[in-house]
């Protein structure tokens, strides 16, 4: 691993934890870099975890300190998704990746139209809601959404903040909070079955974590300071952007080995 390696890594690692804490598709960055620095997609995939795992201490460490997280309820809810994500992590699976790009894309227009035209919903929480035990039909939602975040990270933290507000009733800053702590309990047991499956590259793993875990940081702070309202804007410039590459509008992989290889 070279000087220049290190430093894209490093520069694409904060920008992934930023966007990961605060909306969620930054993996679609690292995973990008990481296949077009040479890794295969399975071992990229592997690779990944590395860095959102320790991303995800950050964010929680945050959080916790700045006193915004809801210990029971995120705990209670990482238990069907760590349950799901070791399945998917298993999951060898061929998928139609255009069916599958057109399909992020929608869910995440779909949760613009909340945010934009349902904001006292999905923005601000509903206090009944938190107040209220959760139900059996929000674990059966985490466990499958712990199995698309175990079988792939990309997107997961739309999911994941999807059900926590809608399901759980907390506002965007709470259910980053959640989120983070979610993906944080999960990660290790997902990166075990890489692990045993060798597909896991440490060097590039670490590397990237570095740039991250100050993402995190600097997201994490900047949510709880800024308040829902900043949070909402980050995720729906992150949303339009990320649903463009899905539809096709425009080739994400091709700018990054632009810049990694340029001509």
């Amino acid at each position: 691993m070279n000087s220049t390696e290190i430093i894209i890594l490093i520069i694409s690692g904060v920008l992934v934890g930023f966007i990961n804490t605060l909306a969620g598709g930054g993996s679609i960055i690292s995973l990008s870099v990481l296949i077009l620095l040479g890794l295969p997609a399975n071992i990229a995939n592997g690779t990944n975890r590395i860095a959102v795992g320790l991303q995800n201490v950050v964010g929680v460490s945050s959080f916790s300190q700045q006193k915004v997280m809801p210990w029971k309820k995120g705990l209670l809810l990482s238990i069907p998704a760590i349950a799901g994500s070791l399945i998917g992590a298993k999951i060898a699976a061929d998928i139609n990746e255009n069916v599958f790009r057109i399909a992020i894309g929608v869910i995440m227009l779909i949760m613009m139209a909340f945010i934009l035209f349902k904001p006292q919903q999905y923005i601000y929480g509903k206090k009944e809601i938190q107040e209220k035990p959760l139900n059996w039909k929000t674990y059966i939602i985490f466990f499958f959404i712990g199995i698309y975040g175990g079988f792939i990270q990309m997107g997961v933290g739309y999911f994941l903040l999807a059900g926590i507000v809608l399901g759980a009733g907390y506002d965007l800053i709470k259910a980053n909070a959640i989120k983070v702590l979610i993906v944080l309990l999960y990660t290790p047991f997902a990166m075990l079955i890489f692990f045993i499956n060798n597909q896991i590259n440490w060097k590039y793993g670490l590397t990237l974590a570095i740039g991250n875990m100050a993402g995190a940081w600097i997201a994490s702070r900047m949510a709880v300071k800024k308040g829902v309202n900043f949070v909402k804007w980050v995720i729906i410039v992150v949303i339009i952007i990320t649903t463009a590459q899905m539809f096709g509008l425009y080739d994400f992989k091709s700018i990054i080995q632009s810049l990694i290889q340029p001509k």
